[in-house]
């Protein structure tokens, strides 16, 4: 099965030689299930000719706001109706989780609680417990028509959602490893990010937390959609 990332953002200059840009991240994430991978940096107007192009489609995280006027923004949008009415597989990580929702009739804003960074605790709708690790402000506000709810924190009331199509969403980072969340915070810390919410989260940061069991529920997911495909 080939999975075609939807790159929306840039690692930053500084941490990229390290770590490797989102396409490298996510393909570390779902390695060993199968998969093969195709980038497409739509942060930079480089799209997909078709939605056929790939059999799946992952929305990666940004720096930037679902509701900003970028120019690649809306055609994004129309590529996520476009392959949501063709049932083709989605999945969105935070800015994806978000610009899936405003494609599909939610809404986002930037939260005036300020910033959920570091190790948040999520529940899940059948009780489950689950820590992952979060660098968000921007949140799903309004949940799509076709969306319902299946995760949900103190922080993030809309924390991850599945939808009636065949996609779902997350809010949290299941890509990011410790090492690479404590590097963001530490280039973020004082700037974007207010220094003593900044030194918090790196003191509670502490291995993987669940992001092999979501990671598991992304590969399942797609894996599950090329069955009923063939």
């Amino acid at each position: 099965m080939k999975i075609g990332i939807l790159q929306t953002g840039l690692v930053p200059e500084e941490l990229a030689g390290k770590h490797g840009q989102y396409d490298s991240i996510f393909a570390r994430m779902l390695a060993g299930h199968g998969f093969e991978f195709e980038n497409f940096a739509v942060v930079n107007n480089v799209f997909p000719k078709d939605i056929h192009v790939c059999d799946g489609w992952l929305i990666t995280g940004s720096r930037h706001g679902a509701y900003e006027p970028h120019p690649w923004i809306p055609p994004l949008e129309q590529f996520i109706r476009d392959a949501y009415a063709a049932g083709i597989p989605i999945v969105g990580i935070c800015f994806g989780h978000q610009i899936m929702a405003q494609a599909l009739g939610g809404k986002v804003e930037k939260f005036g609680g300020g910033w959920g960074v570091g190790p948040n605790s999520y529940v899940t709708k059948d009780g489950r417990k689950l820590a992952l690790h979060a660098m968000h402000q921007d949140q799903v506000v309004e949940v799509p028509p076709d969306a319902s709810v299946t995760a949900t924190s103190d922080f993030c009331k809309n924390a991850a959602l599945a939808y009636k199509g065949n996609a779902i969403s997350y809010q949290a980072h299941p890509e990011y490893t410790p090492e690479f969340m404590r590097d963001l915070i530490e280039i973020r810390k004082g700037t974007v990010l207010p220094e003593e919410q900044a030194n918090m989260a790196l003191e509670a940061i502490e291995g993987n937390l669940d992001s092999p069991a979501i990671a598991g529920e992304i590969a399942e997911f797609f894996k599950r959609a090329e069955r009923k495909a063939a």
